[in-house]
């Protein structure tokens, strides 16, 4: 009986490890989540920027066509760059999902141990139900 309380304890101190764990993960995987956020939205507006600014025409002389379609190619090499990032971002942020599934299972799991440990503790408590005794004599006693 001792046994069995002293898993429960180490169960239940394993659980609010793991609880822990799993707030960790999710802290983690909302990190990344904002990153990727920010990188999609700098590498659209990047994008936008460039397209913007490749579709200008009124020029007046070549030195500034020069200087436009330069600023135009660091604008797209920049928004290659990010969705670049973006993509990486996204890789990571999908791992770190996968590690917060991962974690809550670990949890679950650990809960549902510990509820059965619970629950057998309870039943080993239990009197035990005596069944009944088996009448002797005539029905007329």
């Amino acid at each position: 009986m001792k046994a069995e309380r002293a898993r429960l304890v180490r169960l239940r101190r394993l659980e609010k490890v793991r609880a822990l764990a799993k707030q960790t993960a999710a802290r983690e995987a909302a990190a990344a989540e904002g990153t990727l956020a920010q990188l999609q939205a700098l590498s659209d507006r990047t994008g936008a920027m460039a397209s913007h600014y490749a579709a200008r025409r009124e020029v007046q002389d070549g030195a500034s066509l020069r200087q436009l379609g330069s600023f135009v190619h660091g604008l797209t090499a920049l928004s290659q760059t990010t969705q670049g990032d973006a993509a990486r971002a996204r890789v990571i942020a999908d791992a770190k999902l996968r590690l917060l599934a991962e974690a809550e299972r670990r949890r679950a799991a650990t809960e549902e141990r510990a509820a059965l440990q619970e629950r057998m503790i309870g039943k080993s408590a239990q009197a035990p139900v005596l069944g009944s005794r088996k009448p002797s004599g005539t029905g007329l006693e």
